[in-house]
Formats: structure tokens, C-alpha cells, sequence
């Protein structure tokens, strides 16, 4: 499931509170599964916090999305800078899709002049990456399929 988020940035935010804002909605986003560990996903972010910092600062989120995917939950988070700011209306409810996810992945983008930082903080934790992002959540994340009891189905519909 894609869903996309903007988040107001400046002047409407400090870089801090935009980056606080983000790391608020994907934290609350992946513990609707009860099998990720919240004490990961918040290191996951203290982790990426540098890069997303540098990047919010430098607008480089208001062209190239984060992505975070987990499960069925495919979600690109950018920002917008400027007069848009002012006047933007967000969405910053948790966004559903990840309650079965066991796996997730922060794919941070690698703007020219950040590429080399924003690589060496994605080497630091397991959850994070400057590699391209898959076009979906299907083709990266453990999708469970469901089990389907057919002596169930089949008294069902006769």
C-alpha cells in the first residue's frame, strides 16, 4: 500500500522539529506491528538523525523522498520548504499497513553533496539504507501469505 507524506518544514518548522515530526510518524507508522521492537525503531532514527537533519536543512527532502517500507506498508515521506510551507496541510497520522511486518527498511536518499555521510550513517544500523528503493513494498519485505483453511471455504459456500 503507497501512501506519501508531506511534512512543513521552513519556515513553518525548524529543521529539528520537521525531522522530530518525521521520525514521529514512522515510529508511530511501524509499532502498529507488535512484532517490531520499538527500542530498534528508535535507535534506527537516533541513528539516521544526522543525515536527516542534513538533509531537511539542505531542502534535498523536498525533491527526493524518504522511503520506509515494512510489510505492506510502502510510505515516501518529503518535505516542502518555502511559501508552501505556510500554507500546507498535512496528514500526520500513522499510516497503516505495517501490523503484520517483522522486517523494515528506512531507505534514506544520497543527494550529491551528501552521498558520502548519508552512506556511512545507512552502514551503521541494519534498518537503514542508501540503496535505491524498491518500486513497492511487495518486492523487499517478508509477505506472510495468508492461510486459507478450504474445508472452511468449501462448508462456507455450500
Amino acid at each position: 500500500m503507497q501512501r506519501h507524506r508531506q511534512i512543513a518544514a521552513a519556515p513553518e518548522r525548524t529543521t529539528s522539529e520537521s525531522v522530530g515530526l518525521i521520525g514521529d510518524l514512522i515510529r508511530d507508522s511501524l509499532t502498529r506491528s507488535d512484532k517490531l521492537d520499538v527500542a530498534t525503531i528508535d535507535d534506527a532514527l537516533t541513528t539516521a538523525k544526522p543525515a536527516l537533519l542534513a538533509l531537511t536543512a539542505g531542502g534535498h527532502l523536498d525533491r527526493d523522498a524518504l522511503i520506509v517500507i515494512a510489510a505492506q506498508m510502502h510510505l515516501s515521506i518529503t518535505t516542502v520548504s518555502g511559501d508552501g510551507a505556510l500554507s500546507l496541510e498535512e496528514n500526520l497520522a500513522a499510516v497503516p499497513g505495517a501490523a503484520s511486518a517483522t522486517e523494515w527498511m528506512l531507505y534514506l536518499p544520497t543527494p550529491a553533496p551528501l552521498t558520502d555521510m548519508v552512506t556511512a550513517i545507512a552502514d551503521k544500523h541494519a534498518n537503514l539504507s542508501a540503496a535505491e528503493p524498491p518500486e513497492d513494498a511487495e518486492t523487499t519485505t517478508d509477505r506472510t501469505a495468508a492461510t486459507v483453511d478450504l474445508g472452511a471455504l468449501a462448508r462456507r459456500e455450500g
